[in-house]
């Protein structure tokens, strides 16, 4: 990793005080076939798309470094290629993201996932392009030399393809910058490194929705309110980095959903494994999942920037200025966590947790899946009983954080349930049986 990369992770990564160190620490909504026994598309044993989501997260995030904002971009355009490729292999039983590559059902599925996750991955990381080379041919040394492999090859190739093409100009890494003000509830850059970043992805095009600013949020409370008030008196109090009301297993969980590397990557593996989704099942839930979020962090960020709200550090330590007799000021104030450098209403993690909580109970025709993550910033593992838990538990940890006002939360969460709810009723949708699947899975 580079120095540059490293700094990066160091200036997202939790800061917490001396103190704190010291003191505290679908069934039929799944609008597809049931996993069977005789899989749409069988492939050669582990199954390729969860190893090659795998492989993205190294490219992603161990080499890259990137960050929240950046990351969905990139698994978006890894599992889209590799959704495309399937279906098309499999007969095209569900509408194509972008388009079917040509394909007569007998390629090497292990090929075309390879194929189409490596060329995504070598386009958006040019520098790790030797690295993931040998990735690749490691990959396809295992798979038998053939017509078959060849075809899976070609297959994946035209589909990562298009996803590169697509995304060109897509406003990604663009050269916008957050209003900063001087009045109360202006945004303003905040401790420790007083930093602004990630402007352009409230810009960027999206992946499935119509545009930025499709859905939105309504306007925070007001500075002078009675809810405005509560929200700020709450994170003073349990998201102080010296809090003394916060407990032990919410310092736990506002440490484990900041972790840059993220557990939804983990968690979203282990469900196709535990709900044994074969490989289109896995790339279509991979897929879904990931442009889903992808498109909810697109609309979260346009809202805050249409809202450009201050920060709880920001408005704890100037809360003299806010009109609020319900407030007081307190200029030493600091959250546990190191709060991110773009405005906060509505909360991005809330916006992409929302999105993703609500299309894994629509995938999976249920809430009560129980499933963990861990965290390498936490050092634990959470357990999880079901989806809706874990969305609960995500509102308190970016208050317990101080990093976040309650409202950004909640409705950030219901801004991500809208670009789901778009999203399934316009993508992704059945066709015709798999190749291989009894008719009758639409019934």
């Amino acid at each position: 990793m580079t120095s540059r990369n490293h700094r990066r992770r160091t200036i997202w990564s939790r800061i917490i005080s001396a103190t704190i160190a010291l003191c505290s620490l679908g069934a039929s909504t799944m609008t597809g076939p049931a996993p069977s026994a005789a899989a749409a598309i069988p492939g050669t044993g582990a199954n390729p798309v969860v190893t090659w989501d795998l492989n993205a997260q190294t490219a992603i995030w161990d080499v890259a470094a990137q960050q929240p904002n950046e990351q969905v971009r990139s698994f978006a355009m890894v599992n889209g290629a590799v959704y495309d490729a399937l279906n098309a292999i499999a007969g095209t039983p569900y509408q194509p993201y972008l388009a079917a590559p040509p394909s007569n059902g007998t390629e090497s599925v292990d090929a075309a996932v390879a194929a189409a996750a490596h060329d995504v991955l070598a386009a958006l990381f040019p520098g790790q392009r030797e690295r993931l080379r040998a990735q690749y041919d490691a990959a396809l040394a295992m798979i038998r030399d053939g017509r078959s492999k060849q075809g899976g090859i070609r297959v994946g190739a035209r589909a990562a393809a298009a996803m590169v093409t697509a995304r060109q100009d897509d406003g990604a890494y663009g050269d916008q910058q957050w209003r900063i003000g001087t009045r109360p509830g202006q945004w303003q850059p905040t401790p420790p490194l007083f930093l602004s970043q990630g402007a352009w992805t409230g810009h960027m095009r999206p992946f499935l929705i119509p545009g930025a600013s499709t859905f939105r949020t309504p306007e925070p409370p007001r500075l002078t309110s009675s809810a405005y008030a509560r929200d700020l008196n709450e994170v003073k109090e349990v998201g102080s980095a010296t809090s003394t009301v916060r407990t032990r297993d919410q310092t736990e969980a506002a440490l484990w959903w900041h972790d840059r590397r993220s557990g939804s990557w983990e968690i979203k593996r282990q469900l196709a494994t535990t709900q044994r989704l074969d490989t289109l099942q896995t790339a279509r839930f991979f897929a879904m999942t990931d442009l889903i979020v992808a498109d909810s962090g697109v609309a979260c960020f346009s809202q805050k920037d249409f809202w450009s709200y201050w920060r709880p550090v920001t408005a704890i330590q100037q809360a003299d200025t806010d009109g609020n007799p319900r407030t007081a000021a307190d200029p030493g104030w600091q959250s546990l966590l190191v709060t991110p450098p773009f405005p906060e209403y509505p909360s991005g993690h809330a916006c992409g947790t929302g999105a993703r909580m609500s299309l894994y109970r629509y995938f999976f025709g249920r809430d009560d899946i129980a499933f963990s993550g861990s965290s390498v910033d936490s050092g634990t593992t959470r357990q999880f009983t079901s989806f809706s838990q874990a969305l609960n538990e995500l509102i308190g940890a970016r208050v317990w954080g101080g990093v976040h006002f309650r409202s950004a939360d909640v409705e950030g969460t219901k801004l991500g349930e809208e670009v789901y709810r778009y999203a399934v009723r316009h993508y992704f949708r059945p066709l015709r049986a798999p190749v291989g699947s009894p008719a009758s899975f639409l019934g």
